[in-house]
């Protein structure tokens, strides 16, 4: 008798099987362990801005606020980290999504430095 000729002759049979195989697979699949997930790291551009001799609170006024804002409107951008020291140094850190050149989106943090340096103190700089 030949195999398939076997679940021709019983349909029923064959589709309790097959729903069975289906229903253990899928209880499987959850089941399964997975032991590595892969390390997703989204793009991301570090701006730097120094303003000698200013503190904190001095450079989150008058340098990180401004140049945040100008940030804000990149594209594709999802959030943003800045953090300012006693040195007069600022570091901010924009984090695009997930498949965004990163060589586009350092041009467009790049071209809002521009933008900001423009207002900014003649004694700051900011570069990407």
């Amino acid at each position: 008798m030949n195999f398939s000729k076997f679940f021709v002759d019983r349909p029923i049979f064959a589709g309790v099987l097959s729903t069975l195989i289906l229903l253990i697979g899928i209880i499987s699949i959850w089941r399964l362990p997975i032991s590595e997930y892969p390390e997703v790291v989204p793009p991301s551009v570090v701006v730097r801005a120094q303003f000698p001799g200013a503190n904190p609170k001095v450079i989150a006024e008058t340098v990180a606020s401004p140049l945040e804002e100008q940030i804000n409107g990149v594209e594709n951008m999802l959030y943003m980290q800045s953090q300012a020291n006693s040195d007069g140094n600022l570091t901010t850190t924009v984090t695009f999504k997930l498949g965004t050149d990163p060589d586009k989106a350092h041009s467009s943090c790049r071209t809002a430095c521009r933008r900001r340096c423009r207002v900014c103190p003649t004694w700051c700089s900011a570069w990407a």
